[in-house]
């Protein structure tokens, strides 16, 4: 282990693709990304964007590019100068050659005025654009969710869009066979992508924000010991939580939730409150 399990990286655009309408991937090289870990399949890394003007992030001086308290020296810069922070998944990291893919979802084909500036970013990153990224160099890292017990007889997914990466990336991990099930919020029905896995996994894609709770309240669940891990909109995974542990009686010790957002509530105004998103 080394003294800090995070590192910032200096990484730039390879290509862009767009898996959906409201899906771009983008794949970043760099020249120390042979040092970034990824300990599980909802493996959180934060990105940092230029702002307008800017050829690339003002990071905090880290010297070595260790991050012991990366997000202190991060508040400390200026806002109106630092790079803009926001949290995401680690959709795939490759080797031979070295790199870093990530999925953003953007809500919508075209460009809209209610954008936050990644989406921005996104739908405009070309080839050399230049981003910050705060991600681990150890695989055993606090930065992820899914850890299924090895007793678990079945898996329970929840997601939205914000949240799809994830989903995609522990559905291709899954051993032959476990039963799955997994229920998917998108904007729309042409939003929804291939999700390849061995499991035998029923995916159920929804298209009436916050709908997660009242379908799965609705459905037959398999027998056995449950795993769920669920994640997206903050009143809509509190809402799953809910009638899991409390109508379905899951063992709240084997219910991972996460808030990837918050309704009528940007990033910045949870950092403006002192929270860390």
């Amino acid at each position: 282990m080394t003294d800090s399990p995070y590192q910032y990286f200096d990484v730039e655009v390879l290509r862009t693709e767009r898996l959906t309408p409201a899906m771009i991937r983008v794949t970043f090289g760099g020249a120390d990304l042979s040092r970034m870990a990824s300990g599980g399949r909802d493996q959180r890394i934060k990105i940092f964007l230029p702002h307008p003007g800017q050829d690339a992030p003002v990071m905090p001086d880290t010297g070595s590019g260790d991050a012991a308290d990366w997000y202190a020296a991060w508040c400390a810069l200026d806002p109106s100068v630092r790079g803009i922070m926001r949290t995401y998944t680690t959709r795939e990291l490759r080797r031979d050659p070295d790199e870093l893919v990530v999925d953003f979802a953007v809500h919508c084909a075209n460009p809209s005025p209610a954008d936050g500036p990644a989406t921005s970013w996104a739908r405009t990153a070309r080839p050399g654009t230049r981003i910050g990224v705060l991600a681990p160099v150890d695989e055993e890292n606090a930065a992820y969710d899914f850890r299924p017990p090895q007793d678990s007889d079945w898996l329970l997914l929840t997601a939205d869009e914000s949240a799809l990466p994830a989903v995609a990336a522990i559905l291709e991990t899954l051993p032959s066979g476990l039963p799955t099930r997994v229920w998917i919020e998108v904007h729309d029905l042409a939003d929804r992508q291939p999700l390849p896995t061995k499991a035998d996994a029923e995916i159920h894609w929804l298209t009436r924000e916050g709908a997660t709770a009242d379908a799965v309240r609705g459905s037959v669940l398999p027998e056995g010991t449950p795993y769920a891990w669920i994640a997206g909109e903050s009143a809509t995974v509190k809402a799953v939580r809910r009638h899991l542990v409390g109508e379905r009686g899951f063992d709240r010790k084997r219910v991972s939730f996460s808030g990837y957002w918050r309704k009528n509530t940007t990033t910045d105004e949870l950092i403006d409150r002192g929270e860390n998103p």
